[in-house]
């Protein structure tokens, strides 16, 4: 008879009126946050489980199904289940935009890749000129055509988002912002050095759950949401100068922010 490693489970609580299948997730949840199965290890198979909680092999199931629809887990046909390998957290810091990253030559994302000790690549990368949506149009102040710069973003060999940034066509059009690469500091150097000396930014955020096509793109587990992101540059002046549309991997970020008391 299969046996577990000792503490690892513990028993079903049978005055509980909580469905035995919840409980036994209960459990193996328990047990991944505090490490005792760690990031890509094998959880005890079913038999093991079925052994161990003396329920059926669909009860087993059925907790196993819980903690992939939470993410938690992958099933890998033939082998058993695993503790899924999550991506490493890029911390959302509220100076990610700071002028002085993008005088050395570092966007936002390189920096944050930095503090994070991952290595940092693009790729999707796709650029055209197209008429944007009443949304971006409005944000943008109304322009009827943009550059529209498309792009995913890894971390360590994993996507993590997905961002399409819509400039006005007057700005970007001809100038290096249009290129594959813009040059060290990002598409906001070159616009500074356009004589759009940026201002500040306006960001809106939600979460939500992950369309067909970005569980595709992002590759993403069953159950794992994403934050949508949507930024506006605003210049010296008060002109909207980029609207930059983000979808990111909700358990690869944390948001850190500090705001004034005052």
């Amino acid at each position: 008879m299969p046996v577990l490693p000792s503490g690892v489970l513990g028993a079903l609580d049978p005055t509980s009126d909580r469905a035995v299948f919840r409980q036994i997730a209960d459990q193996l949840r328990e047990a991944i946050d505090k490490g005792k199965f760690a990031e890509g290890d094998k959880l005890p198979s079913e038999t093991e489980l079925v052994e161990h909680y003396g329920v059926s092999r669909m009860t087993v199931r059925n907790s196993l199904s819980v903690l992939q629809g939470e993410g938690l887990v992958v099933s890998e046909h033939g082998k058993g289940v695993f503790v899924r390998p999550r991506p490493p957290v890029r911390r959302l810091a509220s100076d990610r935009f700071a002028r002085r990253h993008r005088e050395q030559g570092k966007s936002a994302f390189i920096v944050e890749a930095d503090a994070a000790g991952s290595h940092p690549t693009v790729d999707s990368l796709e650029i055209k000129e197209e008429r944007p949506s009443q949304d971006i149009a409005t944000r943008l102040g109304g322009p009827r055509r943009v550059l529209a710069r498309r792009r995913r973003y890894l971390l360590d060999g994993r996507p993590v988002e997905f961002a399409t940034s819509y400039l006005p066509l007057d700005l970007a059009r001809g100038t290096p912002i249009a290129e594959p690469n813009p040059g060290p500091g990002g598409i906001y150097a070159r616009l500074e050095e356009l004589g759009h000396r940026l201002d500040h930014f306006e960001e809106e955020i939600r979460a939500r759950m992950p369309a067909p096509s970005e569980v595709k793109t992002l590759q993403l587990a069953s159950g794992v949401p994403v934050i949508h992101l949507v930024r506006t540059a605003f210049d010296t002046e008060g002109r909207a100068v980029e609207v930059c549309d983000t979808v990111m991997a909700a358990d690869a970020y944390v948001l850190a922010y500090q705001l004034p008391a005052t």
